[in-house]
């Protein structure tokens, strides 16, 4: 019994077999961060074959799920020793006026998993909730959602809120969902965007990588 029989499960998107060989190796006395890190091997080949059209939303919902519950038994003994440092803190939540949050929710999942501190507002932020949390726990990155066209004008304004506030030199904003482009980005003034889950958790890495990344000379 290996790590590698555990990627194989959370790849094949076996559920009960992935759940139980966590429980097993954990049970051997295997370092939690190494099954953490088995489980993040396996969601960077499913965002390898969404990203190529071999996946799609079901598959990494489905593996967001899996991760969910692997990593609701790993970080109470991460906690506790070595491994599983955060690269930062994300604040994360869908713009006002929209409620959808399938999106999100597997951004979140998958920002969790590559070792970010996520903190999710939920759906139909305010601007001025985005700027309290940001204020008060400084995070790297804030991430803006939406599925609804009109929930564009809300990015926009929370993006301006946070320059207004004075947070910005300090903080990156990303945003995401099905009608966000480049030229939406540019729109709302936001740093960076994803057009899916995949593209904005490598963007967050991207800006914030791991600190084993940053010593071997990672971009940041």
């Amino acid at each position: 019994m290996t790590t590698d029989d555990l990627t194989a499960a959370v790849i094949d998107l076996r559920e009960g077999d992935a759940v139980a060989l966590t429980d097993r190796l954990l049970d051997e006395g295997v370092d939690p961060a190494a099954i953490l890190d088995a489980s993040r091997a396996a969601m960077d080949t499913i965002g390898d074959r969404f990203a190529c059209g071999k996946a799609f939303i079901p598959e990494l919902v489905m593996a967001g799920e899996i991760m969910k519950s692997i990593s609701g038994k790993l970080k109470p003994r991460l906690a506790k020793g070595p491994g599983g440092s955060a690269r930062g803190v994300v604040v994360l939540g869908t713009a006002q006026g929209d409620i959808h949050d399938i999106g999100k929710d597997i951004v979140a999942t998958m920002l969790d998993i590559a070792g970010f501190e996520v903190i999710d507002l939920g759906v139909d932020v305010d601007p001025a909730r985005f700027v309290e949390v940001a204020r008060r726990r400084r995070p790297a990155i804030v991430g803006i959602s939406a599925l609804l066209t009109q929930a564009i004008r809300s990015m926009e304004k929370t993006v301006a809120a946070i320059e207004g506030d004075g947070l910005r030199p300090d903080v990156r904003v990303m945003i995401g969902g099905a009608p966000v482009t480049e030229g939406v980005r540019e729109h709302t003034g936001a740093d960076g965007w994803g057009k899916d889950a995949v593209e904005a958790v490598d963007l967050a890495k991207e800006w914030m990588p791991a600190p084993e990344d940053a010593d071997g000379g990672g971009s940041a």
